[in-house]
């Protein structure tokens, strides 16, 4: 994608995004934020602002990597997912059970994947696996962690400290275990994205990592989107995210923010990948072009059509993807924006980042962020602030028509 100023938008009305993006800066709601604004495959709008931190002089650039938190389910468990139906590896019709023998005799053995992406499945919307290994001084339990690697305490979780390699199975028997509310209730649920990271992996024979990176990052020419980024990028190009005071007890950097997509290793299907905005624009720009990008066809047409149209009476979500409320028009406050077309699919992520697509004005829009530096999830002045639906409308006002 080339960088063509002001291509069927309003270079002076663009120009809104500086002060929406400053300003959110200079009132705490983030050190700093990245934009990224697509117009017919041209990028026609790519600023940095701020630092990496409140701490820091480090300033943000475009090239500057973000933990993308719940972006990963559409980025890299969904696009996964999508690449096994198009090969009739997966029915969506079919259950958990006919995919993953562990969850056979329980009460997830039949859930259907297809309810499983809708959030419609009923599973708890997220268990805090992490307070199971916390002693009463809020310090992590001895015997359960280590500083160092070994066979018994393999699983990283963040610098210094490696959990118990058997943990991880106990992790998957809680989600198995955990109660079930109504079918075809609408739960948004990190468990459903959990379930399906295994799925892929299960049909693959690959982590979903190493699926994604083949099958769509290395082809598509991707050179940050990635899981485990200390394992090939340098960590002052990572905005840090948490100084996290309630498990880990450090400052997250270049280790995923989610304390159980860390408790997984750092690659699970709801949270864990790391990208730059020019790496998730192309993966969107591929999905617009009806999984097409120059020249290859990474997904049938009809799959995406299928996964990014609306499919609940429920809610407003799509098969993995987010969509607009379908009553926007009346909505005081409209989501992701009050001009996204009903065509609209995308996500947002805990950390501060979304990423939305238009097929209708053939529009895609990334924004970056860690609003979650240094406090943690308690910093809601981006989510009050309404940052990310003003960018986002603002880049329809400055549609030239």
């Amino acid at each position: 994608m080339a960088k063509t100023d002001g291509v069927g938008l309003d270079p002076v009305k663009l120009h809104s995004i500086d002060s929406i993006a400053n300003d959110a800066i200079a009132k705490g709601a983030t050190p700093g934020c990245v934009v990224l604004v697509v117009k017919d495959e041209k990028i026609a709008y790519y600023k940095a602002f701020g630092h990496l931190s409140y701490t820091t002089n480090q300033a943000v650039t475009t090239e500057t990597v973000y933990d993308m938190a719940s972006v990963t389910k559409i980025c890299a468990t969904t696009l996964s997912i999508m690449k096994l139906y198009d090969e009739g590896k997966i029915d969506l019709n079919k259950t958990l059970g006919d995919y993953l023998p562990w969850v056979k005799g329980s009460n997830k053995e039949k859930l259907t994947i297809e309810n499983i992406l809708l959030h419609q499945a009923g599973l708890v919307s997220y268990i805090p696996f992490y307070k199971e290994l916390m002693d009463s001084m809020g310090k992590p339990k001895k015997g359960f962690f280590a500083t160092a690697p070994s066979d018994s305490f393999s699983i990283f979780v963040a610098q210094n400290m490696y959990m118990r390699t058997s943990w991880r199975d106990t992790m998957y028997k809680r989600i198995i275990e955990s109660p079930l509310g109504k079918k075809s209730n609408y739960i948004y649920s990190d468990n459903d994205f959990i379930f399906l990271g295994k799925l892929v992996e299960a049909l693959s024979g690959l982590t979903l990592n190493d699926y994604v990176k083949k099958e769509f990052y290395t082809p598509l020419g991707l050179t940050t989107a990635t899981f485990l980024p200390k394992n090939s990028l340098p960590t002052n190009r990572i905005a840090p995210t948490e100084e996290e005071k309630y498990f880990r007890l450090q400052l997250l950097s270049g280790t995923v923010h989610d304390p159980g997509a860390a408790m997984f290793g750092g690659v699970a299907g709801h949270a864990g990948l790391f990208s730059n905005a020019y790496d998730i624009a192309v993966i969107m720009q591929m999905l617009l072009n009806g999984g097409k990008m120059n020249g290859k066809q990474y997904l049938k047409k009809t799959t995406v059509d299928l996964f990014t149209a609306y499919h609940s009476a429920k809610s407003r979500r799509g098969y993995g993807f987010d969509k607009p409320e379908k009553d926007n028009a009346t909505k005081v406050e409209p989501y992701p924006c009050l001009s996204a077309s009903a065509k609209t699919f995308g996500h947002t992520g805990f950390t501060g980042t979304c990423t939305w697509a238009d097929p209708d004005k053939k529009l895609i829009y990334v924004f970056l962020s860690n609003r979650v530096n240094a406090e943690g999830g308690d910093n809601k002045k981006l989510l009050n602030m309404n940052v990310r639906p003003k960018i986002h409308e603002a880049i329809y006002k400055a549609l030239e028509n």
